[in-house]
């Protein structure tokens, strides 16, 4: 490589303008398509359990409390999740949906990525069942 065909690429380089964006500072639109965090509708469950059968990779756990008066929680597991939205396409009642606004999910443990779906009251009262300590009480929604 030619001294003159290295420095006029250098030179190039100090006036060109980044091609790297500033993240945090300026946030650009989310697409509408995007698959973000798994949303569960309670409500609607049947407790068939063809999402847990159907995620590929294991993060979702239907968790059955009164089968005769629909009382379901869900655990879903953000960090085993591949965002494929099997589950989204394999429910029949169309309980899921994949959030496109909710996709910034970093933490520095990995107790915050086990997400309750259900009834808080609900959610209480199972973790009091299996000794989950309430200072590390995973996210309700």
């Amino acid at each position: 490589m030619k001294i003159g065909t290295m420095l006029s690429d250098v030179v190039r380089s100090f006036l060109d303008k980044p091609a790297t964006q500033v993240y945090p500072a300026v946030r650009t639109e989310t697409p509408e398509r995007l698959r973000g965090k798994v949303k569960w509708d309670p409500s609607r469950c049947s407790g068939c359990q063809l999402c847990v059968k159907d995620c590929p990779s294991g993060a979702l756990e239907l968790i059955t409390l009164d089968r005769a008066n629909k009382r379901f929680l869900m655990l879903y597991r953000m960090d085993c999740c591949t965002y494929c939205a099997q589950c989204v396409h394999s429910c029949r009642s169309k309980c899921f949906e994949m959030d496109s606004e909710d996709w910034e999910m970093a933490a520095l443990d990995r107790l915050s990525f086990a997400q309750y779906y259900g009834k808080e009251a609900d959610v209480d009262v199972y973790l009091e069942q299996v000794g989950h300590p309430d200072a590390e009480k995973p996210g309700v929604d």
